[in-house]
């Protein structure tokens, strides 16, 4: 499958939920591209420190590609593996929109805060426009990242992003919490922390493992893996 992390407005954790994505498939054994779109390059950044605790031993293959070569590069890497994640950045891009049109699944994080989710009906257009264009159907997907530990912005912000027709919200929020930070810094995934954050990985494997059972994928849940370097 072909997923591109995405939206129309930076600072929403993308990349954050693009390599942990990444990260969370490849430990299952599946093999993984992880496409860097995104003019920031933060997963390439994030690869290149994974690839130099681990001595080369990522577990997955990365590369950077740019307005259409992602549509036709895509293409071509989409037999060779069992998975391709593409981290686009926060604007509608070229890269995007040549992104969406070889991807199956869009996944749209939102930060609970107004200026994010006055976005969701611009993102619905663009979805709506790749749609009439796509052969194949896109299936656009949101998630609410970055949330509070507490108070009623994440259940708002949830029945807001719940309302649309057109982008499926998937639960649960996914939590701010210090693990992120600490984990890409160290080029890990969550799921690879020491010490373990035990909420952040239940969030994520309910995610994800949602999102995947739509296709009827299987996969597995973690409680921690830790990573082997050499």
């Amino acid at each position: 499958m072909v997923f591109t992390v995405g939206g129309i407005k930076g600072g929403s954790g993308k990349s954050t939920i693009a390599t942990n994505l990444t990260v969370w498939l490849s430990k299952q054994g599946y093999d993984v591209l992880l496409v860097d779109a995104d003019e920031q390059e933060t997963a390439t950044k994030f690869t290149k420190w994974r690839e130099h605790i681990t001595q080369g031993n990522s577990g997955y293959t990365a590369t950077i590609l740019t307005g259409d070569a992602v549509r036709q590069q895509v293409l071509k890497f989409k037999p060779k593996f069992d998975h391709i994640i593409i981290d686009t950045g926060g604007r509608d891009t070229t890269s995007q929109r040549a992104a969406l049109f070889v991807s199956d699944v869009y996944l749209v994080p939102f930060n609970p805060r107004s200026f994010d989710l006055w976005t969701i009906a611009d993102v619905e257009n663009l979805v709506k426009e790749v749609r009439t264009l796509k052969p194949d159907a896109l299936h656009a997907f949101s998630i609410l990242n970055r949330a509070d530990p507490k108070g009623s912005d994440n259940k708002d912000s949830a029945e807001l992003l719940s309302e649309s027709t057109v982008i499926d919200y998937t639960a649960p929020a996914i939590v701010s919490r210090k693990s992120f930070a600490n984990t890409a810094s160290n080029g890990l995934g969550v799921i690879e922390g020491n010490p373990v954050d035990e909420k952040a990985i239940s969030e994520l494997n309910q995610v994800f493992s949602a999102i995947l059972s739509k296709f009827n994928v299987k996969n597995n849940v973690y409680s921690n893996v830790k990573i082997d370097a050499e």
